[in-house]
């Protein structure tokens, strides 16, 4: 079988990865790819967000699966464009999408199917938006309505704060022109819940926690995720069936009775709080960098998954006990300013999973940084102790003058 993934970072590397462990899978496309992908897959190069020639390469060379990566594609509506022309493809609908695309859509669908999830405010207005932020209690919540390359959520700890963020989004529109919602600020350790979903069926995926804060001891800016590891101890088997049962499996539910159906992976990013498990976002598709950790851990063919869930069919999961932690190389200066093109060197030294996020060839035929965050470098073993270890001790087997990351990865369940 002939398959072609969409999409260029570490989840699409994890996704190939996977796939190329599959027997019934004989050739792999990667749209557009990167540099360490390119040592599985054939990589293209179309953007993901070129539908059009996305989709004629994959009818002028008879793809049997399309499997896609990033949100940007989906809201482009490239499931709906496959479909049309009789492709098989992994992912939700552009309407299904929605329940990322649109953080207010998220809300609406929490509101009505009660999903719980914290309270909130929708505002276009600016002039609105700074007098509702005078009169409540902070830190609170701001979110840009629509996508923002996980950019798009801020903190505010006073007025000030909420003011210029209300500012950047609804006046200088930052990310785009949408509204912004404002959040109930909840506090608790955040996970990862993935689940595969067929229309109301939902086949969870084991739990991850992803780290976003760029620093060491949850400091410094929101980046798009500085490493995950899973499964994580501090979430009980009480907690999962409550999230399966109580917002997974209603939220896909909500979706059909919409008009909606949601067919792909269903991300919840949920918060453990002290009044009990809340939603703090959906997303419609893979997690980064999540999904490096979680793949790896997944014994049954990722191939027949993905075709089970298009077909409807039942799908079967099986999962290797052992723990995973993933570490992320950044450039210096992510998520703000960060240059590129430094020069990696002993990838091939190295004793673990990598997963290279945004890296590229040089002229010499080099690994050179080519985006903010560069490598996911991944370690197992029988405890999470062992798997932070064995990433950490990979981590400094690499050489690039210009990476910089964490060293606590795991420390909520350490």
């Amino acid at each position: 079988m002939k398959v072609l993934v969409i999409g260029a970072g570490g989840r699409c590397h994890a996704i190939i990865h996977a796939l190329s462990k599959s027997k019934k899978v004989t050739k792999i496309y990667s749209a557009p790819g990167n540099a360490g992908i390119a040592a599985l897959a054939t990589t293209l190069n179309i953007k993901e967000t070129e539908v059009d020639k996305l989709l004629e390469f994959a009818l002028s060379n008879q793809i049997d699966l399309t499997v896609v990566g990033p949100e940007a594609a989906l809201e482009k509506g490239i499931v709906d464009a496959f479909q049309a022309k009789g492709l098989k493809i992994f992912g939700p609908t552009k309407a299904a999408a929605k329940i990322e695309t649109s953080k207010a859509y998220a809300k609406y669908i929490m509101d009505k199917y009660n999903i719980p999830t914290a309270s909130y405010k929708t505002f276009s207005n600016y002039e609105e938006a700074v007098e509702y932020v005078k009169n409540i209690s902070y830190p609170t919540v701001l979110k840009y309505d629509g996508l923002a390359a996980g950019k798009g959520v801020v903190i505010a700890q006073n007025y000030e704060e909420a003011k210029s963020t209300l500012y950047d989004m609804l006046v200088d529109a930052e990310f785009g022109t949408s509204s912004v919602v404002i959040e109930e600020y909840l506090t608790g350790p955040e996970f990862s819940f993935m689940c595969f979903v067929d229309n109301e069926k939902v086949y969870p995926m084991q739990v991850s926690q992803d780290h976003k804060r760029a620093y060491d001891n949850d400091l410094g800016p929101n980046t798009g995720g500085m490493g995950a590891y899973s499964e994580v101890p501090i979430i009980t088997d009480l907690d999962k069936a409550y999230a399966l049962e109580y917002i997974m499996k209603p939220t896909a539910l909500g979706l059909v009775k919409e008009g909606c159906p949601f067919k792909g992976v269903l991300y919840g990013g949920l918060m453990k709080t002290p009044n009990g498990i809340k939603v703090i976002e959906f997303n419609a598709r893979f997690g980064d960098p999540e999904t490096e950790v979680v793949l790896p851990k997944l014994k049954s063919d990722i191939y027949d998954v993905f075709c089970d869930i298009i077909d409807g069919n039942k799908v079967n999961l099986e999962w290797d006990t052992d723990y995973y932690l993933g570490i992320v190389m950044a450039s210096k200066g992510y998520p703000r300013q960060y240059q590129k093109g430094y020069v990696i060197k002993n990838l091939d030294k190295v004793d673990a999973l990598v997963y290279h996020m945004g890296t590229a060839f040089n002229n010499n035929k080099e690994y050179i940084t080519n985006g903010g965050r560069v490598l996911m470098v991944v370690g197992h073993g029988a405890t999470l102790d062992e798997a932070k270890e064995k990433a950490l001790a990979a981590v400094k087997q690499i050489d690039c003058e210009n990476l910089f990351y964490r060293s606590d990865i795991g420390h909520w369940s350490l």
